[in-house]
């Protein structure tokens, strides 16, 4: 169930970016999460860009355009040096898709929201941890390719 949306001003990605970024971000948290590279994972791995109107986003101090990632990922699926990776990570392909350099990292911030355990639910049904990781080790092993 890993879901990762970007909220930027619109205009503020490159055209390149604009339409890279939301696969590009979405492979990142798979690496990071350690999920196999199969169709029905890459399936899984929702990504969704929000574009907010002109004028719609701002500080106390200037308008110069920032960038929200938010990130949900089922509890425990990310160790500590995993979210770091992932956060370092995501920054970098925010930065390119916008055409920043990491001078700008501060201008991004990502925002991991772990999903209790029983609280998700896909096809109808609630969906725990285990059964992704069961999933996960299903599709890794030699059985699963041939």
């Amino acid at each position: 169930m890993p879901m990762i949306q970007l909220t930027a001003p619109r205009g503020s990605l490159t055209p390149e970016g604009r339409e890279s970024v939301q696969g590009a971000l979405a492979g990142v948290l798979l690496r990071w999460e350690g999920a196999p590279d199969t169709p029905f994972f890459r399936a899984q791995a929702w990504s969704y860009l929000n574009e907010l109107p002109e004028g719609t986003q701002t500080t106390a101090e200037d308008d110069a355009p920032r960038f929200l990632v938010n990130v949900t990922v089922p509890q425990g699926a990310l160790s500590e040096r995993r979210k770091s990776g992932m956060v370092t990570e995501v920054t970098s392909v925010v930065l390119e898709a916008a055409g920043l350099s990491e001078a700008d990292a501060l201008r991004v911030w990502v925002l991991i929201h772990e999903q209790a355990d029983g609280t998700w639910g896909a096809g109808g049904s609630v969906i725990r941890f285990a059964d992704l990781v069961a999933l996960a080790q299903d599709a890794k092993s030699p059985k699963a390719d041939a």
